[in-house]
């Protein structure tokens, strides 16, 4: 852990980890290494750079606990979303809360093939529980998509709970704010999306999917490339989707995306998610001591098995603007949106950016009109 920690070497004021995680010193090392080779020309180099995807999906299996067969790389989470998307026929249940990738993803799918039904739900607090879901099934429900940690509260959703309420149903989810830094019942779900561009920090590109058994037999491989067979490259002829999660692909990976997720994961595996687990919501513990001690309020559960890297915080109307510039003024990184501010720390957010987060908070306090 100390070895991974070192590996933040980013200057201090960070805390948007949730919209984009600078790139590891095992990534940045890598790209560099790869694009030499494949500047060689020579077969062998470029044959060693494409080994990448084999480890890149493997190691993605190892984090998951599956089967690296069951996983196919994508160029981001929405591309692999709308591999399961436009793949479902009848009743979607989706929150209209959700990221665009789901809600998007979700309507250009039904008004395209017209064999998928919306079921928007509309949470209260735009949390996905057991409660909202069972309340929201149908007989026509054959789906529920959902982000596992959501973009705006950063409330973390139970899995094997979700499972239990929809029983035989289709789950989906939308993994990008959980993937590599919490642990989950992968395998109550169906079909899992991620990108490593947060916080697993390979950047851009480094997209995954994994479909498991059910998603095999339910989900039609509608967007299916001639990458997406099995064999050989399909010229003269136009062969069947390959019926394992090779379907849901429709070209070839980009090696050197699939070498930074490679780059990226190695220490993830080696140090545990179970471990970054911990040391992330000590992180996100400090960030609610403090607001609390300046009085701002947080909507994020308190709970640390619901959340993961997200805390957000709620001022009053009349204070959004002012809290953001005071976060600014202290150069601070963080989301402003919609009256919302998102902090998002990582596990290596050192001591002087939480220092610098008080100190933001401390002047924000100071200058507040009640």
């Amino acid at each position: 852990m100390e070895t991974f920690l070192d590996s933040f070497d980013g200057e201090p004021g960070y805390l948007d980890w949730a919209a984009f995680g600078p790139l590891a010193p095992a990534v940045r090392s890598e790209v560099n290494a790869d694009t030499e080779l494949l500047g060689s020309g020579r077969p062998t180099s470029i044959g060693l750079v494409a080994d990448n995807v084999r480890e890149a999906r493997e190691l993605v299996a190892q984090v998951m606990d599956v089967e690296s067969d069951q996983v196919v790389l994508q160029p981001s989470t929405t591309y692999g979303l709308m591999q399961a998307l436009y793949g479902v026929a009848g009743g979607l249940l989706v929150s209209r809360a959700e990221y665009p990738s789901l809600t998007v993803g979700a309507t250009r799918a039904a008004d395209a093939l017209g064999s998928l039904q919306v079921q928007w739900m509309e949470p209260a607090d735009g949390m996905v529980t057991p409660d909202v879901v069972r309340d929201a099934l149908t007989d026509d429900t054959r789906a529920l998509a959902v982000s596992l940690v959501d973009f705006r509260t950063g409330y973390r959703a139970d899995l094997t709970a979700l499972r239990e309420v929809i029983g035989d149903r289709l789950l989906i989810v939308d993994a990008i704010q959980a993937f590599g830094v919490i642990e989950a019942d992968w395998t109550a779900a169906d079909v899992v999306c991620g990108n490593g561009y947060k916080w697993v920090r390979a950047g851009r590109g480094t997209g995954f999917a994994w479909f498991g058994e059910r998603a095999l037999e339910r989900i039609a491989p509608v967007l299916s490339g001639f990458a997406g067979v099995d064999g050989d490259l399909p010229v003269d002829v136009v062969p069947q989707p390959s019926s394992s999660a090779h379907a849901f692909t429709v070209s070839k990976p980009d090696a050197l995306a699939a070498a930074r997720l490679a780059a990226a994961l190695r220490p993830i595996v080696e140090v545990g998610v179970a471990e970054i687990e911990d040391e992330l919501a000590a992180r996100t513990g400090d960030v609610i001591h403090i607001a609390d001690r300046y009085e701002v309020p947080v909507i994020t559960p308190r709970e640390a098995a619901q959340r993961a890297g997200i805390v957000t915080l709620a001022p009053a109307p009349q204070d959004a603007a002012p809290l953001a510039a005071s976060l600014a003024n202290h150069g601070l990184a963080v989301t402003v949106r919609s009256g919302l501010v998102r902090v998002a720390p990582h596990v290596g957010t050192g001591a002087s950016t939480l220092r610098l987060f008080g100190d933001a908070l401390a002047a924000f306090a100071s200058a507040r009109v009640w």
